[in-house]
This record gives structure tokens, sequence and C-alpha cells, in this order.
């Protein structure tokens, strides 16, 4: 399940007032240029945690976030960099809170959304996930979209409603018709549902991304069975054991064609 990707980019201030004609320079506002260097202490602070992550530095990430955070509190890219980091070294509980704290101050923001909404479906509450990837899409602003109705697709897949989830990954291809996890998703649910051939034409769809995948191909090969082409089969089966030798899914061929 997809997080967006955390984009830190400075705030330019802006400060409207009244005209004058006295050509007379106030000099800078101290409560302006204050909070002008709290935002780029918090900025900078968290810039350096992601390059430290990134080489797998956590605890010096977590230092720098919090270092960042004493310059802004409020400065939502630290709260979602910290969630991150807290989820990666197993602490549910705080990156729960930095995910709600993040959504708490971008409460209209996609991305901010779509993360909190991620981490609920992860971690099991895809009735509370819903609402969080529904504040997200409505986000006139929001970037990416896709990425937020992929993920409500496979929550609620997860919770047995195949027909929302099918639903919701064909929004996502409307918005971008290369999206390839909710393509290979409805070809994998029309083939649940026995209608291989319009599960090829999405599997096609997904195959001329060049993102090949071990679930890509065995069911590209599954499909291809399931309509009597044996030779297309084959050639999944050879792609899948060249490319993926290892995986569950190139056994799991192997183990079908050797009974």
């Amino acid at each position: 399940m997809r997080l967006d990707r955390i984009l830190l980019a400075a705030c330019l201030a802006a400060t409207l007032g009244a005209c004058t004609t006295t050509g007379t320079d106030p000099g800078p506002n101290p409560r302006v240029a204050k909070s002008d260097n709290a935002l780029e202490g918090a900025r900078v602070h968290t810039e350096l945690a992601q390059s430290y992550m990134q080489n797998g530095d956590l605890q010096g990430a977590l230092t720098k976030l919090n270092k960042a955070l004493s310059f802004d509190p409020n400065y939502v890219p630290a709260h979602t960099v910290m969630a991150v980091l807290y989820e990666r070294i197993g602490n549910q509980a705080e990156a729960e809170k930095h995910y709600r704290r993040a959504a708490a101050l971008a409460p209209d923001k996609g991305d901010a959304n779509n993360n909190l909404g991620a981490f609920l479906c992860k971690t099991g509450r895809a009735a509370e996930a819903g609402q969080y990837f529904q504040k997200a899409v409505a986000d006139p602003f929001y970037q990416t979209p896709a990425v937020a109705w992929t993920n409500a697709g496979r929550c609620l897949e997860a919770t047995g409603d195949t027909a929302g989830a099918e639903d919701d990954y064909r929004k996502a291809i409307a918005l971008d018709p290369q999206n390839a996890e909710a393509l290979l998703q409805v070809a994998t649910l029309l083939f649940q549902q026995n209608d291989a051939f319009r599960a090829r034409a999405f599997l096609q769809r997904y195959d001329g991304l060049g993102q090949a995948s071990p679930a890509g191909l065995k069911l590209g090969h599954d499909i291809e069975l399931r309509l009597g082409n044996k030779d297309a089969a084959r050639n999944y089966s050879r792609r899948l054991q060249s490319q993926f030798p290892d995986s569950e899914q190139a056994r799991a061929v192997d183990s079908t064609a050797s009974q």
C-alpha cells in the first residue's frame, strides 16, 4: 500500500500591507523573520533526516526529526517522516500518532489523508481508513488521487468487498491509465470471477508498462491456460522462470507443470 512521496518545499511568505507614499522602509518585521527562521530550520533538519534514513541511519534521522520539530512543532513533513521512521522500526503507536498529527495539521490535504488511510488499512481498520481516502480524493489540488483510489481498493478487497474494490481500482485507472497496481488488481479480480478474456485485456495493459512481476507473470500464465492458449501460457512460464526463478509463483508453475 503506497504512501505519497514526501515532498519538502520551502514556503514563501507573502504579506499584504496598505499602500504608502512616504517611501520609508519600515525594516524587517522581527516576528515574520523569526517565523521564517523556524520554518527553515524545520525544513533543513527534516531533509537531513530523510537523507539519514536513506543511508540506514535511523537513530541519526530520529535526532534530526526531533530537532526539526523543536524549530516548528507543526511542520507537517516532519511529522510524516517521523511516522514513516517509527513504522519502519515497528513502533506502531508512535507512527499512528504522527500520521494523525500530520492529517490534523493539514485536514484538507490529499497526501496527509492518504498516508493516514494507508496506515489504518495496514493495521486492520478499513472502515476508518476509507474516510481518509475519501478526504484525500476530495482535495482538488491533490496531485496523485489515483494513489488514494488504489489504496482504497486494496483496503476494500482485504475486507472481502471485491465489487467496491474493483470500482475504486477503475477510478484509479481512469485518472492514471498507467497505474500498474490498479491494472494488475482489476485483471486479478476479473480472473477470479471467471472472466479470463477481460482479465487478459487488463493484464496486457499492465504488461505493456514493462513492470514485470511474479504475480503478473503467473496471472498471465493462468489466464492463457484457462483460455486454452498453451503456447502463450508457456511463454509467461519461461519469463517467470527466467526473471524470478526463486519466487513463490515460479515454484507454483513448476509444480503444476510436473503434475
